[in-house]
């Protein structure tokens, strides 16, 4: 027998990762099961917690695992996989901001025409108190986060889940692939911004359960966004 060379029938080591994968194969642990700890999940598979960790972050990456600081790692559900960062990253890579705006025009004024048909009181008041804190928007950074939220709240308020994850997977690509061309001179926006008396207008028609009135507010408002986005400079 030649040296180095594995002798017929001696059964070739798997790597790290391989026997993670027929771990989670063999055992099938349900969606959003907390896999155990590093060390005894190391010991079950006889491999280092190195070793370990480099397979871990490969899963991660194909979104087939969520790992969630001073949690622990969880099985990941579906909707993980497809808001996975390797996902929305490979999907920004083929967007550009343009796309990103038109896929918005063609989607959220459809949430917002289900949102008055199926928000509850507590998400309206909720959607009025967000537009009115924006108003206060000292920063760009300020004003995005809470504006996110908003748009989030209606999407969520539009009551169909598979349209909602939809949403995420959208609005996380597009915050990835547009950029804000509307700071520049100012340390937020002004008073007389477009989008809050738009948002004001958006949520009224929600709240009068106007659903026709909800989807156009919404698409002027996008429209609004998109023109800003694509004026000469």
């Amino acid at each position: 027998m030649r040296r180095g060379l594995p002798h017929f029938g001696q059964p070739i080591r798997q790597s790290g990762l391989e026997r993670l994968r027929a771990w989670l194969r063999d055992t099938d642990p349900e969606v959003g099961r907390r896999l155990p700890p590093e060390r005894a999940l190391a010991a079950t598979l006889s491999m280092s917690r190195p070793e370990l960790r480099k397979a871990l972050a490969v899963l991660e990456v194909e979104g087939r695992i969520i790992r969630h600081v001073g949690r622990g790692t969880f099985v990941a559900s579906p909707s993980d996989v497809l808001q996975s960062p390797a996902t929305i990253a490979a999907l920004a890579k083929r967007t550009g901001p343009h796309d990103a705006m038109m896929a918005r025009l063609s989607f959220e004024p459809e949430l917002a025409h289900l949102a008055a048909l199926h928000a509850t009181p507590l998400q309206i008041a909720q959607a009025q108190a967000l537009a009115s804190d924006i108003r206060g928007a000292k920063t760009w950074d300020a004003y995005e986060r809470m504006d996110h939220a908003l748009h989030d709240l209606i999407a969520a308020s539009a009551g169909n889940v598979l349209l909602y994850e939809l949403f995420k997977i959208m609005n996380a690509v597009r915050q990835v692939v547009v950029w804000r061309q509307l700071s520049s001179g100012f340390e937020g926006p002004l008073p007389s911004y477009h989008s809050f008396d738009e948002h004001d207008t958006i949520i009224a028609a929600i709240a009068g359960r106007d659903r026709s009135g909800a989807r156009a507010a919404m698409r002027r408002h996008l429209q609004s966004t998109l023109n800003a986005m694509t004026v000469d400079d």
